[in-house]
C-alpha cells in the first residue's frame, strides 16, 4: 500500500488547512487510517484516527474540537480537515495506514505517506 499525503502550506493563526492522504490500492477498505505529526526535535505524535470501514474516530485531546478526519471511499482518500489552527500545530503531518483496528501507537502501522509540512504563523 502506497500512501501520498498533500495539503499542507503556511496558514495564519485561526485559519485552516485540509489534507488529504490517496491510498494506491482499494483493499485499503479494511483498513484503519491515522493521521500524526511531527515537530523538529519532538516524536511522532498521533491526532486521528478512523477505521476505514467504519464511522469510529478518535482524536488526540489537543485537537478535539478543532479537527476533523473522514474518508472517501470512492476515492480511496482520507482527509483531515484543520480549523483554529495554533502556532502549536505546526509540524509534518503523516498519514498512516494498518490492518484491522485503530491504534494511537504510530509504531503499530506498517504503511505511511512521505509527510507534509504545516507551518502556522501567530
Amino acid at each position: 500500500v502506497q500512501l501520498q499525503a498533500s495539503g499542507g502550506g503556511l496558514v495564519q493563526a485561526g485559519g485552516s488547512l485540509r489534507l488529504s492522504c490517496v491510498a494506491s490500492e482499494r483493499t485499503v477498505s479494511n483498513y484503519a487510517m491515522g493521521w500524526f505529526r511531527q515537530a523538529p526535535g519532538k516524536e511522532r505524535d498521533f491526532v486521528a484516527a478512523m477505521y476505514w470501514g467504519g464511522a469510529s474516530t478518535f482524536y488526540a485531546d489537543s485537537v478535539k474540537g478543532r479537527f476533523t478526519i473522514s474518508r472517501d471511499n470512492a476515492k480511496n482518500t482520507v482527509y483531515l480537515q484543520m480549523n483554529s489552527l495554533k502556532p502549536e500545530d505546526t509540524a509534518v503531518y503523516y498519514c498512516a495506514a494498518r490492518q484491522y483496528g485503530t491504534t494511537r501507537n504510530p509504531g503499530d502501522y506498517d504503511y505511511w505517506g512521505q509527510g507534509t509540512q504545516v507551518t502556522v504563523s501567530s
